[in-house]
């Protein structure tokens, strides 16, 4: 038996002769439909996977994108980036975090500027490297900065699960953990305030699937049942994002309004039982939590529970954080963008002022975010 390489995983899923069997399924079908139909890709990796893919320009003109909020790098407002630039600087911590969180700017800079002047930031691909740094390290307090949607809260949970069992007293926590689904209601329900009418645009939605191998698909349930928007759970290369889309637009087509996983090869109904039950144990929701581009979003944030608050840096540090909310930058306009009102080019400061070196709008920030993807493959389109 010939031994599984990584590109196994992926090749089949790449293959150009399924993508165009795919392309003339769905514009077959497409002439079926009463109406154009916009699909928001939830999550940054999809949007990456459509623009680089030029999957935009296989599709019929009545089948439309809407880039959804990205990544949780996109997504976190300047005040959060402040208070890892702040804590980083104290001079009895080592800050510690995700290696997308090196440029990202706050209104006194970025965790790279930080460094510059003398900070110890470190960058990781796992939080569990936060208990060597600790151990090399006692008489520094490791300050964790955590981020990230459903996808990362398990890693966070699985380290203050052995920071507390094993009594480690100096590894610290900044929560910054969102949840998808309330982002997904507050794009639908939610009222732009900077225009005079706004009604959203979104049909259908292309589900998270990273996310969804820890939630499971049972978290969009209330889409179709409430909100009469089809959702399909789809994996990241460009025959997954293909046949969901055909998947979508046969429910149109057949007048129906389901919950459906494409990923099936990784994505089930309950998802991760387990990764659920310890986030559930160390975590609690936040009345509020902001969303850069989209503002404050009801029971979309976790926090520690308040039996670990001794862990917990916004509780230890709270007299040297900025509770003060920082707003975007006027001319930006990521917040038409996320909710489907305008595309990236349509802003004024696009691939001029703001641009991937120094991003001002929060779809600029990452790879990931729709600007970045449009600024980096926008000549396939």
């Amino acid at each position: 038996m010939s031994e599984l390489k990584l590109k196994d995983l992926y090749d089949g899923f790449r293959d150009p002769d399924t993508i165009k069997a795919y392309k003339k399924i769905i514009e077959e079908d497409a002439k079926k439909l009463e109406k154009p139909i916009n699909i928001m890709e939830v999550c940054g990796g999809h949007t990456h996977t459509i623009m680089k893919y030029g999957i935009p320009q296989l599709l019929p003109e009545n089948i439309n994108f809407i880039h959804g909020p990205g990544c949780p790098v996109c997504i976190m407002p300047k005040e959060r980036i402040d208070h890892a630039y702040i804590l980083s600087l104290q001079e009895d911590v080592i800050l510690v975090t995700l290696g997308d969180m090196i440029k990202v700017p706050g209104s006194n800079g970025s965790l790279q500027d930080a460094r510059s002047k003398g900070a110890d930031v470190r960058f990781v691909y796992s939080p569990m490297e936060c208990i060597k740094i600790a151990q090399e390290n006692p008489s520094k307090r490791i300050i964790f900065f955590a981020i990230g949607f459903e996808t990362t809260t398990p890693m966070t949970a699985a380290l203050i699960d052995t920071v507390v069992k094993q009594d480690i007293k100096n590894i610290f926590f900044h929560i910054n953990h969102v949840t998808v689904p309330e982002v997904m209601k507050e794009l639908i329900d939610s009222r732009d305030e900077h225009v005079d009418s706004y009604n959203h645009q979104i049909d259908a939605f292309l589900g998270p699937s990273h996310v969804s191998v820890i939630s499971g698909s049972k978290i969009y349930e209330e889409f179709p049942r409430d909100y009469n928007k089809p959702v399909v759970v789809a994996g990241f290369e460009p025959v997954d994002v293909m046949q969901s889309i055909s998947m979508i637009v046969k429910q149109f087509i057949e007048k129906r309004c389901e919950l459906e996983i494409e990923y099936k090869r990784l994505v089930s109904y309950d998802g991760n039982i387990k990764a659920q039950e310890l986030i559930n144990k160390y975590f609690e929701k936040i009345s509020l939590f902001k969303w850069r581009g989209l503002g404050n979003i009801k029971d979309s944030g976790l926090k520690l529970r308040d039996d670990y608050s001794k862990y917990d840096a916004e509780v230890i540090y709270k007299d040297i954080l900025p509770i003060t909310e920082i707003e975007d930058h006027k001319l930006c306009i990521c917040g038409d963008i996320l909710r489907g009102m305008a595309s990236p080019p349509e802003c004024t400061i696009f691939g001029t002022a703001c641009k991937p070196s120094t991003p001002i709008g929060s779809c600029m920030v990452s790879s990931e975010g729709a600007c970045a993807a449009y600024y980096k493959y926008g000549n396939l389109l």
